[in-house]
């Protein structure tokens, strides 16, 4: 997804339509909302926009509250650093102009509140975003202490900002060695909390789901087999991740499945 023009110091969003990437619709301060789905309605969003100069296709809607009019359409939502750097971006579909209030953000900005679909966008995940976009995301284990549902959220970052986190940086050669943590892995999705931490640092993504792991052991996403995976405190982490999981016409553990892929993909793994 791509912007335009330069955001402004406090700008942490920007919205680009979906059909064309030169299209811009404009940058803004806060979007509550965005992470909230509606209650009994999937997907559906009801965001107030702050501190937002409307432009493009954006523009077009703002003047036709009520009407058909006020759909501006789909959108790529972006989430900026303190550069005005985009960490990642959600898709955003029906956009609808629903209310429009002068902002307390600046001369001539508006506070825009529109509805919305985005399934992408996780509640919790805004506080992991607001950990990468002031650096706070530095540190190894930050995830442990986290629910259930608010690690997932915690996966969905950290793939939704993979590229801006890696900052093009090439997979590390084959041959390497890594340390896979398992006295916290207590579930699937702590597990790939834990391995994408191994591979890419704090906040890494290395797949949050079966095929997407499968898909990481292939490279391009920060490794490159063979490589070999010491697995500390396993014997805690195989009481724990038992879930049987069919393959074909047998049910295996998660914990064997997890190590038989490793396996087929050229990964030594040495259980500690």
């Amino acid at each position: 997804m791509r912007t335009s023009g330069r955001s402004r110091e406090g700008q942490k969003y920007a919205l680009t339509s979906d059909e064309d990437d030169s299209d811009f619709w404009g940058f803004a301060h806060e979007a509550e909302g965005l992470f909230t789905p509606l209650p009994d309605e999937e997907g559906a969003r009801r965001v107030h926009l702050a501190g937002l100069l409307p432009q493009g296709g954006l523009l077009k809607s703002v003047g036709h509250v009520g009407s058909r009019r006020a759909v501006a359409g789909n959108a790529w939502f972006g989430l900026l650093d303190g550069d005005g750097v985009t960490m990642g971006s959600y898709f955003v579909g029906e956009v609808t102009v629903v209310d429009v209030q002068p902002s307390a953000h600046g001369v001539g900005l508006v506070d825009l509140t529109v509805t919305l679909w985005c399934e992408n966008a996780l509640p919790g995940a805004d506080r992991v975003w607001d950990l990468v976009r002031t650096g706070h995301l530095n540190r190894t284990g930050m995830w442990h202490e986290l629910a259930p549902e608010d690690r997932h959220a915690w996966l969905s970052v950290a793939l939704w900002s993979r590229q801006y986190q890696r900052q093009g940086r090439p997979d590390a050669p084959a041959g390497q060695v890594l340390t896979v943590d398992g006295e916290y892995i207590v579930d699937e999705d702590s597990f790939y909390c834990a391995v994408g931490e191994a591979v890419n640092g704090p906040g890494g993504y290395f797949g949050w789901n079966l095929d997407a792991l499968g898909d990481c052991l292939r490279g391009g996403w920060g490794a490159t087999t063979p490589f070999t995976l010491h697995w500390d405190s396993s014997a805690k982490a195989r009481t724990r991740l038992v879930e049987r999981v069919p393959v074909g016409d047998r049910d295996v553990p998660l914990f064997d499945l997890l190590l038989e892929i490793f396996e087929e993909r050229g990964v030594s793994v040495i259980l500690r």
